[in-house]
Formats: C-alpha cells, structure tokens, sequence
C-alpha cells in the first residue's frame, strides 16, 4: 500500500530574534524534496505555520526559586537520589561494623552482594522486567503516581550505587585482610593479593564510568568496563573460593563451598554476564541509504529463533566487531511485515562507515531492550520531540498509535538527509507533524516551541530523543513549568 505523499509548507523565512522580520532569499526557495516551488514571497509569507508566533507568546515562570529549583531538576534527581540511597545504606552498615567489629569473611559477602545488585541492574531481562512492571501503570492513575513509575528508565542509580559500595566493601576487605594476615588470622596471602587486584581492577571501572570521561572516549570506557568487568569476574571467583577455604574450619571445601551464600551469587552473576553473550547472532540484513549521511537497516525478527518480536520503545545492540565495539540503536517494527529496522544516522567513524558501505550481515547480542520512550504508554496524550536521527527511536511509537500524539521533529534537509519513505510514513502515522527544517527556518527556541505544542495539544507529556545538552535543556525547561518530561540520563 503507498503511503501518501509528504507536504512540507512553503518556506518562510523564522529569525531567531521576533523583532527582526525580512522575506527569504530566492535562494531559500522551495527546492526542498517532494515540495512544490513557492510562486511569490507573498504566498509563502501568507501561508500559516504549525510554529508561527511562539516566539512572541508568553511562557510561564519557572517554579521555586532557583536554587530549590535546581536541587530538584538537577542535582537530586531520581538517578542520584538511587545513588544516594544505596551508597550512605552501605556507608551506613559499614561503618557500624567496623565499630563494632567485622571479619574479612562477613566483609567479603557484603562485597559479593553489592557486585551481585550492580550486574543484575544491567541485565536485560532484568531492566525490562522493571519496565514492564512499572509502565503497566494505567494511563487512568493520579498523574503523580505515572510520573515517579515513569523514571523507571533512572534505575541505573542502583547499579551505579551498587558498583562503587562493592568497591568500597573490597576495600575494608583488603585492609582488614592486611591487618588479620599481619595478626595471624585465618585469611591467606594469596586471598589477600587477589583482593587487592580486584580493588584496582574496580577502581579503574569506576574512572572511565566517570560522565566526563565517559562521554570523551566512550569507545575506550566500553572495552575497559568489559575486558576489566570480565577479569575481575574471574578474580572475585578465586577470591570466593580461596576465602571460602580460609575460613571453613573443620568442614571440607566442596562443603564449604555449597553453603557458602557469595558462591551461590558468583553463579547467578556469571550466569547473567554469559546470557547476552549466548545470544549472540550475526543476521542478514537488507540496507535502505537514505542519504550520505544515514542508512536504513532491515532485519527479519524471524531469524533470531526465540527473540520477542521488538516493541516500541526498544533498542537493539550490533556490532561488526563483538569483542571491541557495541552500539545500541532503536527498532523500529514495519508494521504488516516480520521486519523491524534500524535507522543509524551519521554520529562518528563506525557510523561514517557503515552509512557508506552497508553490511549484509551483522551481530546482534541479547535480546531488544525497553529505553525510556516506552514509558509513553503510561500517558494519555504525549509530545514527541526529535532531532535528527531522533525520529529512529520516536518514529515506532508513533506508528504504534496506542494514544493520541503529537510530533515536533527539527533537522537540517530533513527529507534528503532520511527519505522520503521515512518522512512519508511518519506524516502519515501523524499528520499534522511538526517537520522543522532548520536549514531553512534556524534553529528554533526548543523549550518555547515544545511548550507551545505541548499547549496547543493539550498534551500531558513530553517524550525527547537528542543530543545531551537539548536534551537536558528541554526536560528542565518542561519539568520546572509542571509538565511531565522524559529524555535520555546517559549515566553510567
């Protein structure tokens, strides 16, 4: 079935200042794909924008002053309220046990317990078991209630938390150990050099988790917290095994071994680092380019044997280089087919790459993922915001229709640079979109335009896909006015 074909409204010419107007260059023009010549300046200047005038609107005062507001919004956020919690908990314990006095046995389970919480808060069974549970909160509810389950997606803070506590426990074991090895106690040398290499493989995750150097070199973060995860993995298992046999007693190791609560947590662990890993395929695909600056992937949900058919608000992670290199990218289902694409737009050398010379196969690993769109479900009526290669991840929800939506994308030669296929089946998923193409009107003021949507729609939420700094800019340009807003946290 053909999909009708996209109109883009005549150019007009949008200033960032609202007191500067002049009309637009004949080089402007209307040459932008599948639109129609403007005939005169006059025409196109008459011609009414989705956009027009929110510039010259009021938009309300931020609420709270700005310290409070700021405490709220940015600094404790749910992510790092998690954090928090988890971490003075585990501050909290430890240092009642060190008044009170703790072996290295007791301070190795805790620290088994702590690495326990921080990989199973990664897995992805695990994540979209929360996410199942708490979006299926019914759009019905108190507005306040879907909100706190909509963060569902800041769960990291228990990992993050849990990571650097596990740290902190291996290195009140590694001190104590020193000091009952120094005394004569019953932990060995060689349970006490494994620990402190632990200690340092740990402490050197935690450095690159670090947003700062994270965001730099996120290559180089990936392959230090795999290759790094992995050999600590295998050390916490000689470290399990050997503190085990130094503090069995009478009783032998094998029994030791089987009532001894961190081995059992080793095997729950190792198991759920394995899984992914086991579920590695290298699929077919079929590549659509769209443009010099993104492709089109198409997989056969099919071939991946016992892998869900991919939903809304789900990513998938490939690879042309398993051991080396992951990157995640939204699926998007073809709706009447056993297809899902992903859309992968220009963000760096592996993408660069791949845009030109599109693979016939790739590895996919796991199984698909839910992200923070999926927490659309929980609301009534929602705003759509993406730019660029944002409309990959947003572009499933809105062919899903499960509510009424509405979508603001803003992008640079929208139609040349994603298709006309892409564009034609998001105008027809909504037609009344909001398609901004900033090379011919600037850049827009985002929080005042979203907030004009928003209004206008009478929408009860916003859902972004940017970059980092839009991207935090719109959810607290939303979330200090009493609009509910949802956009990636990139944390660790």
């Amino acid at each position: 079935m053909s999909t009708p074909a996209i109109t883009i409204p005549p150019v007009v010419y949008q200033p960032s200042n609202p007191e500067e107007r002049s009309p637009p260059s004949s080089k402007a023009g209307s040459t932008i794909i599948g639109t129609p010549s403007v005939k005169s300046e006059t025409s196109s200047v008459l011609e009414k924008l989705p956009w027009d005038g929110y510039l010259e609107e009021d938009i309300p005062d931020k609420t709270q002053g700005k310290v409070m507001r700021d405490l709220r919004h940015l600094v404790f956020t749910i992510y790092h309220r998690l954090f928090g919690v988890v971490f003075i908990a585990n501050v909290a314990i430890l240092i009642a046990l060190l008044v009170c006095g703790v072996n290295s046995q007791r301070l190795g389970l805790i620290a088994v317990a702590n690495i326990f919480v921080a990989i199973l808060m990664r897995q992805d069974y695990v994540v979209n078991a929360f996410f199942f549970v708490f979006t299926s909160v019914p759009p019905s509810w108190p507005l306040w209630f879907r909100l706190l389950m909509a963060r569902v997606y800041h769960l990291g803070g228990i990992h993050s938390g849990a990571g650097v506590s596990a740290t902190l426990w291996l290195g009140a074991l590694a001190g104590q150990g020193t000091r009952e090895l120094a005394r004569g106690g019953e932990i060995s040398v060689a349970t006490v050099e494994i620990t402190w290499i632990i200690l340092m493989f740990l402490v050197g995750i935690i450095v690159f988790a670090v947003p700062a150097l994270r965001s730099k070199s996120h290559d180089t973060f990936e392959r230090v917290h795999r290759f790094m995860g992995w050999t600590a993995t295998a050390l916490v298992w000689a470290q399990v095994i050997s503190l085990t046999n130094d503090w069995k007693g009478d009783a032998s190791l094998g029994y030791a071994l089987v009532h001894s609560a961190p081995m059992w947590l080793m095997f729950i662990i190792t198991g759920s680092l394995i899984l992914p890993w086991a579920r590695l395929r290298k699929v077919p695909v079929r590549a659509m380019v769209l443009s010099d600056h993104a492709v089109r992937l198409f997989v056969n949900y099919k071939v991946f044997g016992f892998h869900p058919r991919p939903v809304p608000g789900s990513f998938s992670r490939v690879s042309l280089d398993p051991l080396n290199e992951w990157h995640a990218f939204a699926n998007v289902p073809v709706p009447g087919t056993d297809e899902f694409s992903l859309v992968v737009s220009q963000a760096g050398d592996w993408t660069k790459e791949l845009i030109r010379n599109p693979p016939k196969e790739i590895y996919f690993r796991g199984t698909p993922v839910a992200g923070v769109l999926r927490v659309n479900i929980m609301f009534r009526r929602v705003i759509f915001v993406a730019t660029g290669s944002g409309i990959g991840p947003i572009a499933p929800c809105l062919f899903e229709k499960r509510q009424p939506s509405r979508l603001l994308w803003t992008g640079a030669n929208i139609v040349k640079t994603f298709g006309t296929d892409l564009v034609d089946a998001v105008k027809e998923a909504d037609p009344d979109a909001c398609i901004y193409d900033t090379r011919v009107h600037g850049r827009p003021d985002m929080v005042k335009l979203t907030y004009k949507m928003v209004k206008d729609f009478d929408a009860e939420a916003v859902v972004i896909i940017s970059n980092e700094p839009l991207t935090k800019k719109v959810v607290y340009g939303m979330m200090s006015r009493g609009i509910p807003a949802f956009g990636a946290i990139w944390d660790s």
